[in-house]
């Protein structure tokens, strides 16, 4: 596990919309233009650094989905536990319990609640009453305008659009398959890249 972060990542890991990109730019600047070290171990540095941060992402997801899970099965085990001790409480008659931190312990009254759930049993016969809802398919639509007889038809009742949506250029991290033997030449290469720094 990796205890230090490159100087590189924490610069990526505050970048931000409302925050001035110029140090960073600078900073990598100086990264590509320092001829003291080989293209490959720059590169490295760069795609390493990027990648760390993309592992965090990775393991934050992880804890979250987890953190959820947790929180769905200690909700379930709450709810059991209040019913549980309710029925405990009424099968040695009591009502109320007095504490000396808390107020007291009582039992809510069961409730219930009623509401209709509706099931069609023959679909075709109810849309044959007049009770169906009608929507544009736009999917089909769309395909209609790639053809003349469609642009024709359609023409007065629809508009087409078009927008151009652009992404930035991004950098993409290719890590070599086999990197975990290879990663310490590398790691001592960005330490002393953060000792300079």
């Amino acid at each position: 596990m990796k205890l230090v972060n490159y100087t590189l990542q924490n610069q990526i890991e505050y970048l931000s919309d409302k925050k001035s990109t110029k140090f960073f730019k600078e900073y990598l600047q100086t990264i590509l233009e320092d001829t003291s070290k080989p293209y490959y171990q720059r590169a490295d540095y760069i795609g390493l650094s990027i990648d760390e941060l993309k592992h965090k992402i990775n393991v934050l997801s992880k804890d979250i989905s987890e953190l959820q899970a947790l929180k769905k099965k200690l909700s379930t085990a709450l709810e059991l536990s209040k019913e549980l001790t309710a029925q405990i409480f009424e099968e040695n008659g009591i009502d109320r319990i007095d504490g000396n931190i808390i107020s007291s312990l009582t039992i809510n009254k069961p409730t219930s609640k009623t509401k209709n759930v509706l099931t069609v049993k023959n679909e075709n016969e109810v849309m044959a009453l007049g009770y169906v809802k009608f929507s544009v398919d736009y999917e089909a639509v769309e395909k209609a305008m790639n053809t003349k007889q469609g642009q024709n038809e359609l023409k007065e009742l629809v508009e087409l659009i078009e927008v151009t949506q652009t992404t930035p250029a991004k950098i993409k991290v290719n890590l070599k398959r086999d990197s975990a033997n290879e990663s310490s030449e590398t790691d001592e290469i960005l330490i002393t890249e953060k000792q300079v720094a």
